[in-house]
C-alpha cells in the first residue's frame, strides 16, 4: 500500500511538473502554464486570486497582457498594442479581443492557425457533463398556509446538466425534493421539478449564481384534525410556478459543496404571509 501511495504521489508530482512551468518575467518569478502552443504561444496563471496572462514569441520573449487604469479611470486596454506588435500582418483585428482566458484562446488560436499552414488548432470543443447532488436542510414550506411559521425537514438530489467550460454560466437541473412533516404541522410533499440556472458571479472555485424552476410536479398531503374527525387530504398538482431562488458552488476536490437559498417568490404562488426560510446544505460531483 506505502509503495502504490509513493508512486500515485512521483505521478502526481510529474503530472503538475508538465502542466507547467518556471519563468522569469521583468525579474518575477512565475509557475505559467502553457494553453496554446504555436507561432505565438499562450501561457497564464493565478497569482495571488488574480489571473494573468503572457504571450510568447518565436524567439522566447514572453510579454504580460495587461489591461491597467489611466488617470481618467478607463482602462487602457494595452493587451491590444501588444498583441498587435508581436502579430504579423494577417489582417487580424484585435477590436474585440478580450483579456480573459477563453478569448485570448480564440484568437491566438486563429492567428496560429492564418500564419501557419501545419498548426492545428488546439481549442477544445465544449461537451456537456452531469453533476448529481444530494441535499438536505429545513423549509416553512413559504406556499402553503403555516400561520405558526413552523420548520420542517426537507431533502432531495438533484441532475444537473452544464458544459464543461472552464467557467460556465449557463446550466439545467432535474431536481427531486421530500418535505418531510413537523409534530405540529401535518404536511408532506414530495415535488419533482425541472430548472433553470445562471452564474452571476463565477470565480476561481465559487460560483453564485439564481434558480429559477420552470416546471413542477407536487404531490403533496396534509392532515387536518377537526372536532370530531382527523382528515387526510391528498393532492397532486402540474404547475409552471416560476420559483426563483439563489445558490453558491464551492469546488472541493473533484465534486463541489452546495448551498441554497430556495422558493423566495414565485409568479404564481403566494407566500402567505411568511418570508421564506428555506435553507439546503449538499454536496455535487461530476458523472
Amino acid at each position: 500500500m506505502k509503495k502504490l501511495v509513493a508512486i500515485l504521489c512521483i505521478l502526481l508530482s510529474y503530472a503538475s511538473m508538465s502542466a507547467q512551468d518556471t519563468y522569469t518575467v521583468n525579474g518575477e518569478t512565475l509557475e505559467l502554464k502553457t494553453e496554446i502552443d504555436g507561432n505565438l504561444d499562450l501561457l497564464w496563471a493565478t497569482v495571488d486570486g488574480k489571473y494573468r496572462y503572457f504571450v510568447r514569441t518565436q524567439n522566447n520573449t514572453i510579454l504580460e497582457l495587461k489591461n491597467t487604469k489611466g488617470d481618467n479611470n478607463k482602462y487602457q486596454e494595452e493587451y491590444k498594442t501588444t498583441l498587435n506588435n508581436v502579430m504579423e500582418d494577417y489582417g487580424l483585428s484585435t477590436d474585440k479581443v478580450k483579456l480573459t482566458l477563453g478569448s485570448l484562446k480564440d484568437f491566438i488560436d486563429m492567428y496560429n492557425s492564418t500564419s501557419d499552414v501545419s498548426y492545428q488548432t488546439q481549442l477544445k470543443k465544449n461537451k456537456l457533463e452531469l453533476r448529481l447532488g444530494v441535499f438536505g436542510g429545513i423549509t416553512n414550506n413559504p406556499f402553503v398556509p403555516n400561520p405558526d411559521n413552523l420548520k420542517s425537514p426537507v431533502f432531495g438530489t438533484e441532475l444537473e446538466v452544464i458544459t464543461n467550460a472552464e467557467k460556465p454560466i449557463h446550466s439545467g437541473f432535474l431536481q427531486l425534493r421530500q418535505v418531510l412533516k413537523n409534530n405540529d404541522l401535518e404536511y408532506t410533499s414530495t415535488e419533482f421539478s425541472l430548472g433553470y440556472r445562471w452564474r452571476a458571479i463565477n470565480i476561481s472555485n465559487l460560483s453564485i449564481y439564481g434558480n429559477v424552476k420552470f416546471a413542477t410536479l407536487n404531490f403533496s398531503k396534509v392532515t387536518v384534525a377537526t372536532e370530531d374527525d382527523v382528515i387526510e387530504e391528498s393532492d397532486t398538482s402540474f404547475n409552471a410556478p416560476f420559483i426563483f431562488g439563489l445558490g453558491a458552488d464551492y469546488k472541493v476536490g473533484n465534486g463541489y459543496i452546495t448551498f441554497g437559498f430556495n422558493q423566495l417568490f414565485a409568479l404564481d404562488l403566494d407566500t402567505n404571509d411568511n418570508f421564506p426560510t428555506d435553507f439546503t446544505l449538499g454536496y455535487k460531483f461530476t458523472l
